[in-house]
């Protein structure tokens, strides 16, 4: 899937459907989206399966309307997006340190741990 954004429409509904359990239909997304913004039902619809087409969503028709789900976990897009940062070239060294300097002591903290766990998982 590359290290390609998400135009902003795409985003909202992305987030939409992260934030939800289980599948949702266009009609389902379209009203939540329709109380905090001018939209066409058409809009979300091509949107929805513009994201189906591209590999972000999944979906299975159940009677007339297609219920859709990501395809991945916002967690794992968030990690694709990472490594293919470190697969665009440069120094990966130098990449790594200028992503440290960038982060704050908690999240410096959160790092060090998931190494730990997989170095801890690696060894067995």
């Amino acid at each position: 899937m590359g290290l390609r954004q998400f135009g902003e429409l795409e985003a909202v509904v992305m987030d939409l459907l992260w934030s939800r359990e289980g599948a949702s239909t266009v009609r389902s997304v379209y009203d939540e989206l329709r109380g905090s913004r001018q939209i066409a039902y058409t809009t979300v619809m091509s949107t929805m399966d513009n994201l189906f087409r591209k590999g972000w969503l999944e979906r299975d028709k159940v009677g007339l309307a297609y219920h859709y789900r990501p395809a991945m976990t916002r967690e794992e897009h968030s990690a694709n997006l990472m490594r293919t940062v470190f697969e665009s070239g440069g120094d990966g060294e130098l990449i790594l340190n200028f992503f440290l300097e960038q982060i704050g002591e908690d999240d410096s903290a959160k790092l060090r741990q998931a190494i730990r766990r997989s170095t801890r998982k690696g060894s067995r």
